[in-house]
């Protein structure tokens, strides 16, 4: 019996490391598919609900399987990270052939749901995991080119509940999304030099290209271009006939304090590099979220 109860602890650590190794939390950003059923007013169409449900499952099976060989990849680097070597594969509690297998079986899993949901589901999320592998392999190393493959990411997300469901995207929508995804993607950058203020590019090879100062200035650059391309969609004619109200102006102040407050959280708490875990443990980001959510919901509803 007591060897039993070994065998049955050490299979839940092992089934703890394979979930930590798919990353949950990073599931998060993958809500960026539902922007469609908001803004599109198509959450009263039950089929389209659970089209863009089964795609958003679909984008967190690949994704985890993406980041599970983004894993491998990176092995020997994450070694030497102060944080990402407590990962389960640089620590060791999980092997290279385990994270393989799962990384098959969550992408095998998550293309069958996104073909359920619809082929043009399927070929976006093709694209999405064949971009992503690019980028671990290659092209995480092209300055500026890397930040944009991260926004792309969201893009396709966006794309996957628009175009992928029979919803049409709106350009506004579109412009606002490559803005913010654009800014965390710099903010992402320049948190990691922050971190790792010596020798930097043994841990991302990128890091080599950018400084501080070039990196604030396309901060500031994307910060602005999301605050005005936002506050002219609001007032933007069609953007008013659509949702049948002038008042959505009003969310651009939770627009505002929201980027501010993470620019801020950049350069004096050391955040920034994880938008997932910085709105979860960020009381501020997580109310002007839901305030701006909440706002929203109640204007064009």
């Amino acid at each position: 019996m007591h060897i039993i109860g070994e065998c049955r602890v050490r299979d839940m650590k092992t089934l703890f490391e394979l979930l930590r190794l798919m990353r949950p939390y990073q599931w998060v950003k993958n809500t960026f598919v539902f922007i469609g059923l908001l803004f599109g007013h198509a959450w009263q169409d039950t089929h389209l609900v659970m089209q863009v449900v089964i795609a958003f499952v679909a984008f967190c099976l690949v994704s985890s399987a993406v980041y599970t060989i983004n894993d491998v990849v990176d092995l020997e680097q994450d070694r030497r990270h102060p944080k990402k070597s407590r990962r389960p594969l640089p620590s060791g509690s999980v092997s290279i052939s385990s994270a393989i297998m799962l990384a098959a079986l969550l992408g095998v899993l998550g293309f069958g749901f996104a073909y359920f949901s619809s082929p043009a589901v399927l070929v976006i999320l093709a694209g999405y995991a064949l971009m992503n592998i690019a980028y671990s392999f290659r092209l995480k190393h092209v300055v500026i080119l890397d930040v944009f493959i991260i926004a792309t990411g969201f893009m396709l997300r966006i794309l996957a509940g628009t175009l992928g469901v029979g919803i049409p995207p709106s350009q506004w929508l579109l412009l606002c999304g490559l803005m913010v995804t654009l800014f965390l993607g710099f903010t992402k950058r320049r948190a990691e030099i922050i971190a790792l203020t010596e020798d930097k590019t043994s841990h991302r090879k990128v890091l080599e290209h950018y400084s501080p100062v070039l990196l604030d200035k396309m901060i500031g650059i994307t910060a602005a271009g999301l605050i005005m391309s936002y506050s002219l969609y609001t007032m933007n004619p069609d953007t008013i006939r659509i949702h049948n109200t002038p008042n959505l102006i009003y969310t651009v102040p939770f627009v505002m304090y929201g980027v501010f407050r993470y620019i801020y959280l950049l350069h004096h708490q050391s955040r920034g590099g994880d938008p997932s875990h910085d709105l979860v443990r960020d009381h501020h980001l997580l109310i002007v979220v839901g305030g701006w959510l909440a706002a929203t919901i109640w204007l064009i509803a």
